[in-house]
Formats: C-alpha cells, structure tokens, sequence
C-alpha cells in the first residue's frame, strides 16, 4: 500500500521560515500531481499549492510570492518551502498525491498524516 509521510512541522516566528517534505512510498508506478492542502482549527481545509509530475505549479492566492513547492521525482518527494510566515499560516499541513500502482490502473489519491505548522512571537 503507498503512504505519504511528511515532516519539518514546528514552531516559528512571523516572518521566518519553514521547509516542509513529503515523501511517497510503496508500491508506486508513477505519480500525477502532488499538493499541500492545510487546515486551522474551526476551518476548512484549502489548497496550498501543487505541482504536476511535468513541474506546472499552482498557488493560493494567500501564500503567493511567499511558498514554493518543488519535488524531486527520483525520490517521490514533494517540498513546501514557506518563507515569511504570518500568523494565519498556522494550520495543520498534509501532504496529497495522485498515485498509480500500475500503468493500467486508475490514479488515486492518497493523503499524507498532517504535520502542525504554528507561527507565534
């Protein structure tokens, strides 16, 4: 079975900086796109960002010109690097990809643990 497991998740200041990883593993054939979606308590989860296997990105609104993602394909990774960060950016982070098992199977999707991001004086 896949299973997506982020970390770098942690406490910071407003304006610092956080690198958050995800990386895939299991029986994996290819990977579509991947995404951080997050999630602040009483709300709902959003998107973050994503990336497409060609490297196509796409961000919210909120986060852009301030997060970037990236992935590296050898190793089924995917990176959210997050640079001045504001309060309202803490939220719990999880980790999302559309994952074939085989070349003829349907892409599913998969969704990692969650990691908490808290950005507080």
């Amino acid at each position: 079975q896949v299973q997506l497991v982020e970390s770098g998740g942690g406490l910071v200041q407003p304006g610092g900086s956080l690198r958050l990883s995800c990386a895939a593993s299991g029986s994996i054939f290819s990977i579509d796109a991947m995404g951080w979606y997050r999630q602040a308590p009483g709300k709902q989860r959003e998107l973050v960002a994503d990336i497409t296997s060609g490297g196509s990105t796409n961000f919210a609104d909120s986060v852009k010109g301030r997060f970037t993602i990236s992935r590296d394909n050898a190793k089924d990774t995917v990176y959210l690097q997050m640079n001045s960060l504001k309060p309202e950016d803490t939220a719990v982070y999880y980790c999302n990809a559309g994952i074939r098992f085989l070349r003829w199977a349907n892409v599913r999707n998969y969704w990692g643990e969650g990691t908490l991001v808290t950005v507080s004086s």
